[in-house]
């Protein structure tokens, strides 16, 4: 049997060019029209501590358990009198960790304890340099008690981040102008500017500033003390890294 013929099926509407885009338009990734030049930011800076730590750890071992916390809490006292004897020049002092703990002797069926050990870590914060060898070396001559340090430190609202970051910034216009110039544009617009990290250098227990004098500290100087320490303080690198992203006006190629 003769079929009918079929209406012909729609085709998809013809595609319309693409508009223009206005000059001065962000998009993604640029065009032809406004070109846009990606570039990195980058400062380094070198710059004086601010801040130095100790860290102390006290430590007893007694027969029984009283006597080892006797002992402890004797130390412990001994150490934060002499530490808060400098005054103004510690700025922060805390107590960590603190464990009285048994030991065990290995030969005994029995668990029996043979002796009871007792620590306790204190962290002390100093920015006046000029007292911190001399307590560093006090608190090393105590009895059972140990100091690591100091530890070199910025603030955390010290200005050298904030110079730091001014710098990766301006350093970042500064490229891109650059570039820029180098095709015969100009910069028009900043499009985004993206801090990646402001970070300190690692601390390393390298040097301190030495004390040239006793006096003013801790009262007058003891015959049988042992020297203070002559140590240098160690200086701290900051860094900064910015991404920032410009347009510009067509380049003359």
């Amino acid at each position: 049997m003769h079929q009918p013929p079929q209406p012909a099926q729609p085709g998809p509407p013809p595609q319309q060019p693409a508009a223009p885009v206005p000059y001065g338009t962000h998009v993604p990734y640029g065009t032809p029209e406004t070109p846009r030049v990606a570039v990195r930011g980058e400062a380094t800076l070198e710059v004086d501590p601010e801040i130095a730590r100790l860290t102390i750890t006290i430590s007893a071992r007694g027969a029984d358990r009283r006597t080892a916390l006797e002992d402890l809490t004797r130390r412990n006292n001994e150490v934060l009198e002499l530490v808060r004897s400098y005054g103004e020049a510690v700025e922060k002092l805390e107590t960590g960790a603190f464990s009285v703990a048994p030991e065990i002797n290995p030969k005994s069926r029995h668990e029996r304890v043979r002796a009871y050990h007792g620590r306790v870590h204190l962290t002390a914060a100093l920015t006046d340099f000029t007292a911190l060898g001399e307590l560093t070396t006090r608190l090393a001559d105590l009895e059972l008690t140990r100091v690591d340090g100091p530890r070199w430190g910025l603030r955390p609202d010290s200005p050298a981040y904030g110079r730091a970051r001014q710098q990766a910034v301006r350093e970042a216009v500064q490229r891109a102008r650059e570039y820029a110039g180098a095709l015969g544009a100009r910069l028009v617009a900043l499009t985004e500017l993206a801090d990646l990290e402001v970070e300190e250098g690692p601390f390393q227990p390298a040097g301190v500033a030495a004390p040239r004098t006793r006096s003013g500290y801790g009262g007058p100087a003891d015959r049988d003390a042992v020297a203070a320490l002559d140590l240098e303080p160690q200086r701290q690198t900051v860094f900064a890294h910015v991404n920032a992203r410009f347009t510009m006006t067509p380049p003359e190629l």
